[in-house]
């Protein structure tokens, strides 16, 4: 293996922030690659089972608590995020960021080129682009880097711009002085966001998993309990619900002078639910292909859609659909399940 370089002294970090907005991202930071100040948070999290049906975190945990181990030699974190276009007040059935082309490929290609850029100038070091990508406590390390602060809803706050943010990382053997973090609580008293979601998934900087409408309709692969069904509403991808009430996220000056790319300009505002649960695997893909909405599979997209069925129960052609869906014996266990409570639901309204 390859000696690792390391620069004797910190670089500045405003050169590497400047490349960054360059490149269209918004914000840019830097933190150190070390333990973010949340990363004893984690394991509690996970030993209550908060993380529901996604086993995945509990995989890499020592990694997720301290990145080092993603990079030989990795000495800082360049932390960026995107804006994508608030949702419609209206909302429902799909979270604003997956409206648009898929964020992981939109980022990476830019950082890619950040990466490749800062290879010329410094040969012997070492980057590595994550979005997603790898365990890594994203929003722990942006906090770090002075992107903004976690709010109560759990997501990253800049104060005067909101958070309808994507993040992602570069890390590197550079030794990058880090950039000043924010110390201002941003939430105060504010439980907006607490009090407006539907299924109880949120207490102060604590999200349940097991109950956010967002993991149930995107990472929960199975019969998605009865007792959530109501508070879903009409969502069958993600939901925006907490950030829709938050304070910071109404439209402010600062807001409207940062960029949005034009990648995240949605490709779609709703699905007819009569659509969807008549999908073939190739028309979803048609459909969705490009989008984050391929992370669902299409018998969750049914499921999903069967659920949400309730919010429109005067709609008879689709009470119909649901009605065939759960009679039938060669429906998925998840989509039959899904239509049969909603049509108990609908006959005791």
């Amino acid at each position: 293996m390859g000696r690792i370089f390391r620069v004797a002294t910190d670089l500045a970090a405003m050169p590497f922030v400047d490349d960054c907005q360059s490149e269209g991202f918004a914000l840019a930071g830097v933190s150190p690659c070390a333990p973010p100040p949340r990363a004893d948070l984690l394991r509690p999290w996970l030993a209550d089972g908060l993380a529901g049906s996604m086993e995945w975190m509990h995989r890499n945990v020592e990694l997720r608590e301290d990145p080092a181990g993603l990079l030989p030699g990795a000495a800082s974190i360049i932390c960026v995020a995107d804006r994508y276009e608030p949702p419609e007040r209206s909302g429902g059935q799909v979270a604003a960021y997956a409206k648009g082309r898929d964020y992981h490929r939109v980022m990476k290609r830019r950082l890619h080129r950040l990466c490749d850029q800062w290879q010329q100038r410094y040969p012997q070091a070492s980057f590595r682009a994550c979005v997603d990508s790898a365990p890594i406590m994203e929003r722990a390390h942006a906090e770090a880097a002075g992107l903004g602060r976690i709010g109560k809803h759990t997501l990253l706050i800049e104060q005067g711009i909101g958070s309808w943010f994507l993040l992602g990382e570069i890390l590197t053997t550079l030794q990058i002085a880090p950039t000043p973090s924010d110390e201002d609580d941003p939430c105060g008293t504010c439980t907006r966001c607490i009090d407006a979601c539907p299924t109880d998934a949120l207490t102060p900087w604590k999200l349940d998993a097991r109950r956010c409408i967002a993991a149930l309709t995107i990472e929960h692969r199975d019969v998605i309990p009865q007792n959530m069904h109501e508070g879903m509403g009409s969502w069958i991808f993600g939901c925006d619900i907490c950030q829709q009430v938050c304070p910071h996220n109404q439209p402010k000056e600062r807001s409207k002078d940062l960029p949005i790319d034009s990648d995240y300009t949605p490709r779609l505002h709703a699905l007819r639910l009569q659509d969807v649960l008549m999908w073939t695997a190739d028309e979803r893909i048609e459909r969705l292909q490009g989008t984050p909405m391929m992370r669902a599979t299409l018998d969750m997209w049914r499921r999903n859609a069967c659920i949400a069925a309730a919010a429109y129960g005067d709609d008879a052609e689709l009470q119909r659909l649901i009605g065939k869906i759960a009679a039938s014996c060669e429906e998925p266990e998840m989509v039959r399940e899904a239509a049969r409570a909603t049509r108990m639901r609908l006959s005791q309204a």
